[in-house]
């Protein structure tokens, strides 16, 4: 009974999003750079995530700048349907010191949720590498994790990371020096705690960056 029960609301559902989702087709102009596929919504059937390179260019130092944008897409008898559309937490191509030497954004699905990775330069010695990622729970998808990684070269490796389920954060600082000569290095920190979140944020509401917690026993913040 129970699986019968089961199967008759993922019938359900899929007559649901055959009927108000709409057909795929990509958007004139746009420029595919990424994909992955992967089941979302634990119902046996591969989502794909894709993002893209809009038609959108808003130049940036005189190089290409163009906004990016990301589609789940569901397969419903045999057809691709837009089940999600997201340009919030997408960097634009022209992102960094060296745009043109970015990687594109990387996808992955593990456990029915899917993380994105962007990665640049903010100089010519400073690397930044986000990763954020997205479980499909309660009708939409939820951040639930973040990776945020800031390197230099030689002189320091920064690590912050947050599981929101759970409210785990961690806090890594190693420190070392690019120069030869002596001088004072600071000490390491490796921080972990427990942050109770008490709600979670939509993808469509998450900008990087424009969220904050207050690390406990110092003045500082994690931005996210």
């Amino acid at each position: 009974m129970k699986f019968l029960f089961s199967f008759l609301l993922i019938a359900c559902a899929s007559g649901y999003y055959a009927q108000n989702l709409k057909d795929f087709s990509v958007p004139e102009g746009y420029k595919k750079i990424t994909e992955a596929k992967g089941d979302l919504d634990r119902d046996g059937k591969d989502e794909t995530v894709i993002i893209f390179n809009t038609d959108k260019n808003t130049p940036l130092n005189d190089r290409d700048n163009f906004a990016r944008s990301l589609f789940i897409l569901k397969n419903i008898n045999g057809k691709q349907k837009v089940w999600k559309e997201n340009k919030t937490f997408l960097f634009s191509s022209g992102k960094g010191f060296y745009p043109e030497e970015n990687t594109p954004p990387e996808i992955s699905i593990k456990n029915n949720s899917f993380s994105v990775t962007q990665v640049f330069n903010t100089n010519s010695r400073h690397t930044q590498t986000y990763t954020h990622t997205f479980r499909f729970q309660n009708g939409d998808f939820y951040l639930i994790g973040s990776h945020d990684r800031f390197e230099d070269t030689c002189d320091f490796n920064y690590l912050n990371e947050i599981n929101f389920s759970t409210g785990k954060v961690i806090i890594d600082e190693e420190h070392s020096s690019c120069d030869d000569e002596e001088r004072v290095i600071p000490k390491d920190i490796h921080k972990e705690f427990i942050h109770p979140f008490k709600t979670l944020i939509k993808m469509d509401n998450f900008r990087i960056g424009e969220n904050k917690l207050k690390i406990p026993g110092s003045d500082k913040e994690i931005h996210y």
